[in-house]
């Protein structure tokens, strides 16, 4: 099994290589690390960061830094967290080759909670962020519903193979309400029940148009 789940990502980056060459992309690619440090059972530590590309590397389409402190309101579960993220994105301009810069300073709060049935472990995630773009303001509410099922052991420990699956929807505040909707579905690997890396397909709904990312992603969850 551990030697399906390395054929599945060679696949994916020979895939997303090819799509590599070609200038504005139609298939995209995020590499994604993100960190969940336990500093005790209450309080915890989020950092990440995010590369993410119109083809597959060098093509930037946004970068992104986000942390935050979190706190359990029981042992291991709700946590309500209090972040700030740093996202740079240089999109292109509609009908030519050309790019703009923009930054983004975003101030979020979120609160998780999980489940468990059977192997099915499940993840509702809440957030709402306060964007400032630059001379703009904006809020958003996020709404994530994620599932992880492993295949050959009964719980996400060392040397479990995985299905990740998830669905997000972002609603603006104010008008245009309907922002986008992000439909996720991977195969990962436990190293450990800290460390798991993944790969995977997203489909991303806008209101005018779609567009499919590749996923590379590396958890890190070692405590203090």
């Amino acid at each position: 099994m551990k030697n399906k789940v390395i054929s599945f990502c060679f696949l994916v980056l020979l895939f997303v290589t090819a799509n590599s060459n070609a200038q504005k992309s139609e298939v995209g690619n995020w590499f994604a690390y993100l960190g969940n440090q336990k500093i005790n059972n209450k309080w915890n530590w989020h950092n990440e960061v995010q590369y993410r590309n119109f083809n597959f590397a060098g093509d930037l389409e946004q970068l992104m830094v986000r942390t935050g402190l979190g706190y359990n309101l029981s042992e291991n579960n709700n946590n309500v967290l209090l972040g700030y993220a740093y996202v740079h994105s240089e999109p292109y301009i509609a009908g030519t080759e050309e790019k703009t810069r923009t930054d983004e300073h975003r101030i979020f709060q979120q609160f998780i909670t999980k489940q468990q049935f059977g192997r099915v472990s499940i993840s509702h995630r809440y957030r709402f962020e306060q964007r400032f773009l630059q001379d703009n303001f904006k809020m958003r509410f996020r709404y994530s519903l994620a599932l992880n099922v492993p295949l050959n052991k009964k719980v996400m420990e060392k040397n479990a193979v995985y299905v990740s699956l998830s669905n997000e929807v972002f609603i603006n505040t104010k008008q245009n309400h309907y922002d986008r909707d992000r439909i996720y579905g991977g195969i990962g690997y436990c190293f450990s029940k800290y460390v798991k890396v993944e790969a995977g397909v997203m489909s991303q709904l806008l209101p005018a148009t779609s567009r499919t990312q590749f996923q590379i992603m590396i958890f890190n969850n070692l405590p203090f």
